[in-house]
């Protein structure tokens, strides 16, 4: 067998979809399963979308999910460039040939011709598609026409029989060709359509495996009609299934964030995006729901990639770097916490302290994005009780607690944490108050929540003063 060669050709419009991640990663992991190379082609002929920074910003993605590309814009290698843009004279080439053979002509039909013809064909329930006017202009005459005239340069694809596609995930996929459209090649601007460039660049870049999403399923058989036109031998192909929304329609910014980077943004570390995402249409047979990049790659094949399309739950994803973030060793986690705690200009007043934040609420925590709401308890001057420890700081017994409590608190100059153990043994002893109805009407006063993080670390940050005007406002609840 050849060397496996696959690729991951994104054109810079913007951010980077998740469903781009998936793509880079599926073909990431196959081809360092099977010992092969991945090469990043940078797909940059529609000069209409093209979005200034949109490499640079795809570039720090990829090495934030961790993957790495054998060639490409970075690391160059034998087959570039690998700026679509920087290949013109190749298309130019390529182009010439298909001309020359008769399995492509210049058309010359003006957009106003175009859309006319679309809008007759749509009043008629008929398939829209390029009427073939230019198909039968004769070649001397066409030849000469191109030397003055607008034109683009179609496909001349056969108005009969079928095209087969096999596909490794869908199986066998067949097209009548009467159905399919006499496709642009080459736009009235010179530039190549993504269906010229890409077979024309996979094929010089022997690339073996396409692996790519189910909305490219459509184009493939004009693919392969390209490849006969060459007499190339085509690549394998493996279309991948959508990625849907809960509802299962086709995941889209209009429902939420779509983008890397809104979910770098929002505390997501890259293991858990790129673990979530390798299980959105793959699984290795068994209930195992966490894997390492490395793990990955030793258990991936195609044949376990679902033709359905899969839900991206954002809860999972969500719950699944909750447990990252529970995972990483504490050094790790405190050095992340401490730069989140910093983009968000949260600082209680030491390194210390806000250490001991940060592993106060390690264990309620899923995304470092929460970090402004899990540590509001610890920066706010008024205390917001939820509800059920309204109750709690409310009962008449609570009261006791709380004027108990301030009596005694001035007698400890810092309210160590031994001091607070030694006072709440008073408390006790003074009030006949223990157990549950004692320690939640602290915490409830305290936190003005029933659960959080363990008490001696709040006070520990709080420190004296805050506890006592915590108290204080319990008081007056």
């Amino acid at each position: 067998m050849s060397e496996v060669r696959v690729r991951f050709a994104p054109s810079p419009t913007g951010f980077v979809h998740v469903g781009s991640l998936r793509t880079a990663l599926y073909n990431y992991l196959f081809a360092r399963h099977q010992k092969g190379k991945i090469i990043l082609r940078i797909e940059d002929t529609d000069q209409t979308r093209y979005v200034e920074g949109a490499v640079a910003n795809l570039l720090q993605a990829m090495d934030w999910a961790g993957l790495t590309f054998d060639e490409g814009p970075k690391s160059g290698g034998n087959f570039g460039p690998y700026y679509q843009s920087e290949r013109l004279e190749i298309y130019k080439q390529h182009i010439s040939q298909l001309l020359d053979s008769g399995h492509a002509y210049p058309c010359f039909c003006s957009e106003e011709r175009l859309t006319k013809m679309r809008e007759e064909q749509a009043a008629n329930n008929q398939p829209i598609m390029y009427d073939g006017h230019c198909r039968h202009i004769p070649k001397e005459e066409a030849l000469k026409r191109m030397e003055n005239e607008p034109h683009v340069i179609r496909m001349r694809v056969p108005s009969e029989g079928e095209t087969v596609v096999n596909d490794l995930i869908r199986g066998r996929v067949s097209f009548q060709s009467n159905l399919l459209d006499d496709q642009v090649l080459i736009k009235t601007d010179g530039f190549p359509t993504y269906h010229f460039a890409n077979v024309v660049d996979d094929h010089l870049m022997q690339i073996s495996h396409v692996i790519r999403g189910e909305e490219w399923l459509p184009s493939t058989p004009k693919h392969v009609l390209l490849y006969q036109a060459f007499g190339w031998d085509p690549p394998q192909f493996a279309h991948l299934p959508l990625l849907l929304n809960a509802d299962r329609s086709k995941l889209s910014k209009r429902q939420g964030d779509v983008a890397v980077e809104d979910y770098q943004s929002k505390g997501i570390l890259p293991e858990a995006l790129v673990n979530f995402v390798a299980l959105l249409g793959w699984n290795r047979g068994d209930d195992q729901e966490f894997f390492s990049l490395e793990e990955l790659v030793e258990s991936f094949t195609l044949e376990r990639v679902n033709k359905a399309g899969a839900v991206f739950d954002l809860q999972k994803l969500e719950w699944m770097n909750g447990h990252y973030i529970r995972s990483i060793d504490e050094a790790t986690y405190l050095k992340l916490g401490l730069n989140w705690m910093a983009k968000f200009q949260l600082d209680a007043g030491s390194p210390e302290k806000n250490e001991n934040i940060l592993k106060a609420i390690r264990p309620a925590i899923n995304t470092f994005g929460e970090l402004p709401a899990k540590t509001a308890l610890f920066f706010q001057d008024e205390l917001q009780f939820e509800a059920e420890a309204r109750e709690w700081v409310t009962k008449e017994e609570s009261k006791q607690i709380f004027t108990t409590m301030l009596a005694e608190i001035d007698q400890y100059p810092q309210l160590t944490l031994d001091d607070f153990s030694a006072m709440m043994k008073i408390v006790q002893k003074s009030t006949g108050i223990k157990g549950k109805n004692l320690w939640m009407a602290v915490r409830s006063a305290i936190t003005g929540m029933t659960h959080g993080p363990e008490l001696p670390i709040v006070l520990s940050v709080l420190g004296k003063d805050k506890v006592k005007q915590f108290l204080q406002q319990a008081l007056e609840q």
